[in-house]
């Protein structure tokens, strides 16, 4: 830990200097938002991060991989919302930022003071890595498919959906760089007919995050070639998606056409050029409204506390009154209903209109004690991450399993966060089923006890 307590210091910078220019709120902005990258480099790949020397065999892990999504989404989207509001008042804006910072923050302080420089492993693989994943792979799929005949388990279906997608990712990429063709069929097959259903969902981030698991799994084997396709390809999904979710969900979710009906409209959209001023028009409103979220950040603040006070307790309790299953507690509220209720009272949304506009840790640190509930929610996401990280590298034989696979595919909400109702309950269903996984791979001798 020693090693690490000078980082914190220069982590805060930014922020402390923010703070400093919250007269001129444009300054502010800038500073604070700029302060994000530079909390990147001191921690990801300045000489005093912990992982300077050997990024590449740490990059999925929480300092790197979750506090890039993280933060990447909750400070760095935010400069869209920015340009699109020069020359109307921005205090409110540039003191979500500055709040955003703080959370970016105290999240990577929470992650820097847990991180264990040497974590004992206790179970190994007592099968080569490479059969345990396949079985990991294909067996977490196979599960995900029964579960969907089984309501009340439900909830672990996308935790295990996610598990043999990273599985798959990770197969392919050592198939390619071994040159071993089963482990190419293999991985190709489960991810690509993952990424195939998803398509039809009409959700951008899931389809966003079967790239990013592609892209991070490949990186420390080919980093230039990786750096070289993963920017254009995020670009091109970037102004294809708004367009392509958003009429997916208006003819399959709204006029219940078929799958095949809906994509080939999606994608004829395209190749029209009367549509290209629809598409941009699409790709800036999600821009600076949906991939970046501090404008509803921007109502909150400007609801609370001025018009209605500080939600204390009353969040945390609703979580921990969520975890209850609803065959103990036959009249418990339903937990969307509770969590939508803050969205309406702060205006974000009419209770008659369908959309759902949940808050994200920092906010509900927001609500629940403004600056100081900010810093100790994300100060402590930050602690839970990575000691979560940890025990699943000793359980499951170090980082490729324990954390590629088992840790980034059962606690991949950790990576955006969820509102915080939600967000207990997937860390504690998913903390159950690493440990229903951990049993099942000793009892059926695939892990044993490290000497």
């Amino acid at each position: 830990m020693k090693g690490r307590l000078p980082i914190i210091p220069l982590i805060y910078s930014p922020w402390l200097l923010s703070m400093s220019f919250s007269h001129n709120p444009i300054l502010s902005f800038l500073t604070a938002w700029l302060g994000s990258f530079l909390i990147f480099y001191i921690t990801i790949a300045s000489p005093i991060s912990p992982y300077s020397k050997k990024l590449k065999d740490y990059i999925m892990r929480p300092l790197v991989l979750q506090q890039l999504i993280f933060a990447g989404f909750m400070c760095c989207t935010s400069i869209f919302y920015f340009i699109e509001h020069i020359g109307d008042d921005l205090t409110s804006v540039a003191k979500c930022q500055r709040l955003s910072l703080l959370g970016h923050a105290s999240l990577a302080t929470g992650i820097l003071l847990s991180i264990k420089r040497r974590n004992a492993i206790q179970y190994i693989a007592a099968v080569t890595d490479i059969k345990l994943q396949l079985i990991l792979c294909f067996s977490s799929l196979l599960i995900s498919i029964l579960l969907n005949y089984i309501p009340a388990l439900l909830q672990f279906k996308y935790p295990l959906v996610v598990v043999s997608i990273i599985s798959g990712a990770l197969l392919l990429t050592k198939g390619i760089k071994k040159g071993e063709i089963l482990l190419i069929i293999s991985g190709s097959a489960v991810f690509f007919s993952t990424l195939t259903s998803i398509l039809f969902t009409g959700f951008k981030e899931a389809i966003l995050v079967q790239f990013i698991i592609l892209s991070f799994n490949t990186f420390p084997y080919y980093k230039k070639t990786t750096l070289f396709l993963a920017i254009p390809i995020i670009y091109l999904l970037l102004y294809v998606l708004p367009t392509y979710t958003s009429i997916i969900r208006l003819q399959s979710w709204g006029n219940g056409k078929s799958e095949d009906i809906v994509v080939e409209n999606a994608s004829q959209t395209f190749f029209n050029e009367a549509n290209d001023q629809l598409v941009l028009d699409n790709n800036w409103k999600f821009l600076t409204n949906r991939f970046s979220e501090i404008g509803m950040f921007v109502k909150y603040v400007d609801h609370v506390p001025d018009f209605q006070d500080y939600y204390g307790l009353e969040i945390l309790q609703n979580s921990f009154s969520a975890l209850i299953p609803r065959a103990l507690w036959q009249n418990k509220p339903i937990t969307e209903k509770v969590a939508m209720n803050r969205v309406y009272d702060s205006g974000i949304a009419q209770r008659s209109s369908v959309v759902s506009a949940k808050t994200r840790p920092v906010v509900d640190g927001y609500l629940i004690a403004g600056t100081c509930g900010v810093f100790a929610l994300m100060f402590i996401y930050g602690i839970l991450t990575q000691r979560i990280c940890n025990k699943a590298e000793q359980w499951f034989g170090g980082y490729e399993t324990g954390c590629i696979i088992i840790f980034n595919g059962l606690f991949q909400q950790l990576w955006r966060g969820n509102t915080l109702e939600f967000l207990l309950n997937n860390i504690v269903y998913a903390f159950l089923l690493m440990k229903i996984i951990h049993w099942t791979l000793i009892a059926t001798n695939l892990l044993k006890r490290a000497n």
